[in-house]
Formats: C-alpha cells, structure tokens, sequence
C-alpha cells in the first residue's frame, strides 16, 4: 500500500518490524528542517493511516482526506480516543530499538557528513524529536487481537464485582491463573469493561446451591451482547473477620453481602448482631479497615481478611458446608463449539401464552436425551403484562416471562441444533447466550491466595 505506516508488532519481547515504506508527503526529501515541517504537518493524518492499518481500512483511508475516517465505526472511535492513552504503554517498545531498526530499513534520510558517512539521529536534536513522534505511536488493537487470549505475553484482563479479595476474583483466577483481575464496583461496569474493551473477560456469579439464582444477572445476560465462553465453581468458606485485637464478644453489627448474611443465618442469630448489607464481601472488610471499626465484623474470605489486616474471629461460620457458587464467564466473541469434551449450552426464550407450551418447549429436548440443568423464569421488563380482550369471559390479564434454559450439549451437536430448530417453530423470541466447556475439575474452595 503507498503511503502507508506499518504498526509496530511484538513477538514475545522482540521488535519484529518497524517499516517506512513510503511517506508519501508530496514533495521529495531536501533536507532534516523542510522533513520535521513536513512530518509537523502530516502528523494527524499519518496517526489515522496507523489506526486505520489496524482496522481493516487502510485501502479505504489512504490518499484520502481526515474525513474518510468515518468508514471506522462510531464504537471503534469512541474506543480509539479512549484508550489511546492504554494502547501505548501496551505497544511501547524501547526507542533506541525502533531508531536501529527504522533507520536500517527505511533508507529515508541519509544527510552526509563531511567525510561522506551517515550522520547518527542523535546529532540532530530537532530530526531525532520528530521521528520519536513516529516511531511511538501505539498499535491500533484489532478485534482479532482482544476477541483471544493474548499471544504477546501480556495478561489477559479479567473484569470483575468487587474489590481485591472477592469471591468473583477467587473464579477470575481458577478460570484463568495467569490473569489481571479487574474490580469493579458494579456488575454493569463489568459488563461495560469487556464491550468498551478495557477487558477481555468478565466473571460474574450467577446462582449459588443455599441462595439461588442472582436474578439481577440474569437480566444483564439479556440487556448486553456478550457470550458466555465458560464456567466455574467456586466453595464459598466465610469468615468472621474483625480488627486486630477485637473479640467477637465485643461485635455489635456485622457487615456483608446479602446472600452472605443468609447464608450465615444461624452463626448471627446466636450472636444477637445487628445486620447491615453492603456490595460484597471484600468490600465489608476493606470499610472495617479503612475505617477503624472495633464494633462491627464482616463476613468475607481468608484472601480478604489477608490483604486488608483483620483476624478471622470465627472460620467457616456458613450454615451449610456445602456452599458453592457457580459463575459464567463471558466475552466478546463467542468461543467455537465442540464435540470431544462436554459442553453446555445456555439460552433464553419467550413462549406464546396456550396451554401446554412450555410442555412443548421443553418436549423438544426430551425427546433427543438432552439433559436440563437448569431453568429459571424472568419478567419482560419491556412487556410486563399482556391484556386479552374476551367478549364472552371478560378481559384477562397474563404475566409475560422469559425462560432461560441450560442443558447438557454443545452446539455442534445435531441434536442441540434439531432441538433449537423445533423450539424457534413455537417460540416468539430465542437467543443462545453462549455454548462453552462445562467445569469437570474438583471444586475449588475458597482458601487460596491469588499471585
């Protein structure tokens, strides 16, 4: 392509390439300050040539004026002028690296010295200021390149609920080891991470074996277009933690994430506590901490307890020991579905309301040996109600709900495929929410800490 910047390209911890091919800035090279002019010049329009290399576009944008751009849709702009800040210290390398290699393979400007040598970039301050400009710019991200785990040797960025030392960051680790967790304070802002591309995943509990579904979740799997690429679970252990020191005799309130405090109902009655519910656990431990609190615990992990200084004034206070979370994990880009391990496929639908149709929606895996593990029933928000005029028995009023559904099947499976195709015959709405890898590994409990 004339006129084109190619990006700078890293393979594990070595410069690949740094190409000049051809700048083409209308007028031939004469010397170093008519060049700086001319790059002072061409500066914005080379950075779009370099986001538009990354995107796809670059056929499209070269030779054409800044408002070509537009060809580049309006979410990769807004992520573009967003991140910029990001891309770059991703993509940095070591400038002295680019000089080298720029300066062998562009061959752009050659100024003689007196005894017909090349003079060093360094001999000029003003040449060498103006091709750092260049050689710093970031790489522009592709799709292909957050839509996987990285191959570069950086970490792949998990977005999660909470702060340093939740559950969610425990299932962040055992589904990815190697990962950056990244808190957030709301389940939505996790969402918004991976789609605004801060992320490349997101964790995100969706029911647990003594509290239930997390309805609250459920609603987002429907609200946003991310996928479900896969599936942990975690043993939840609680603890009653509280500042160095303190007795749990001398607690007057105890703090946590709601389903915690169920979940330790009978641990706090005989304590005869006050209850007070926060975000999430980690959270109840960070404000102990932050805050100096003698009076209040928190129920949280050992991890929490760990990272904000507290004693763990009573372990393992659950009602039940077998308390297990399962949370989904999801990205951008669904995963390919398969064959040679077990897979699990999770979707929602809405039914007509007539007698027997749910009957029938649920007939269609039957009939192929499909196993449910799980159903859950949700209100249309947008449709909360449908009101049905009969002349000969009056008006009758119906709840209208969704259906989400997983079961035990990949989608490259033909009966998974035979058996949606006969749910969308009688199904006014249908949407897999993903098919991914069902979790076979022993059940992690919630005792480790996260490197």
């Amino acid at each position: 392509m004339r006129g084109s910047i190619s990006g700078m390209a890293l393979q594990g911890s070595h410069l690949v390439s740094l190409k000049i091919n051809d700048l083409n800035l209308g007028q031939p090279v004469v010397d170093l300050k008519s060049l700086r002019v001319r790059f002072l010049q061409h500066k914005t329009k080379m950075k779009l040539m370099v986001t538009a290399v990354g995107y796809g576009n670059a056929e499209a944008i070269a030779g054409r004026s800044a408002g070509s751009v537009g060809l580049i849709s309006n979410g990769d702009l807004a992520y573009i002028t967003c991140q910029s800040a990001q891309w770059q210290s991703t993509c940095a390398v070591l400038t002295s690296q680019c000089t080298n290699q720029a300066e062998k393979e562009s061959g752009l400007v050659r100024a003689e010295s007196g005894n017909g040598k090349l003079d060093k970039f360094d001999q000029d301050a003003t040449f060498k200021e103006t091709f750092k400009d260049l050689v710093t710019l970031p790489k522009p991200l592709s799709i292909s390149d957050l839509s996987k785990p990285p191959t570069h040797g950086f970490r792949l960025k998990v977005a999660y609920q909470g702060v340093p030392g939740a559950y969610s960051e425990l299932a962040a680790a055992k589904a990815y080891p190697d990962c950056e967790a990244v808190p957030c304070e709301q389940f939505e802002a996790a969402f918004q991470a991976v789609e605004l591309w801060l992320s490349d995943r997101a964790v995100l509990p969706i029911e647990n074996s003594l509290g239930g579904s997390i309805h609250r979740n459920y609603d987002l799997l429907l609200r946003h277009r991310l996928h479900i690429v896969g599936e942990v679970q975690i043993a939840v252990h609680h603890c009653l933690l509280g500042l160095p020191g303190v007795k749990k005799e001398h607690l007057r309130r105890v703090i946590s994430h709601p389903q915690a405090l169920a979940q330790c109902e009978y641990t706090l009655s005989k304590m005869g506590v006050a209850r007070e519910a926060v975000d999430d656990t980690a959270g109840a431990a960070q404000f102990i901490a932050a805050n100096g609190l003698y009076d209040t615990g928190a129920i949280a992990s050992h991890r929490a307890a760990e990272i904000y200084g507290l004693d763990i004034l009573a372990d393992g206070i659950q009602d039940d020991s077998g308390n297990v979370t399962r949370f989904l994990m999801l990205a951008r880009e669904p995963i390919i579905p398969r064959t040679d391990r077990r897979f699990k496929t999770s979707i929602v639908f809405a039914l007509e309301e007539e007698p027997g149709a749910l009957f029938k929606a649920l007939s269609a895996f039957a009939l192929r040996n499909i196993n449910l593990t799980k159903i859950e029933s949700r209100p249309q928000k947008n449709r909360p109600l449908r009101v049905v005029d009969d002349t000969n028995h009056g008006i009758a009023k119906y709840f209208e709900y969704l259906f989400y559904i997983d079961f035990e099947a990949s989608m490259a499976d033909p009966r998974a495929q035979n058996a949606l195709g006969q749910l969308q015959e009688f199904a006014g709405f249908l949407r897999v929410l993903g098919s991914y890898p069902m979790d076979m590994t022993p059940i992690a409990p919630a005792l480790q800490n996260i490197s």
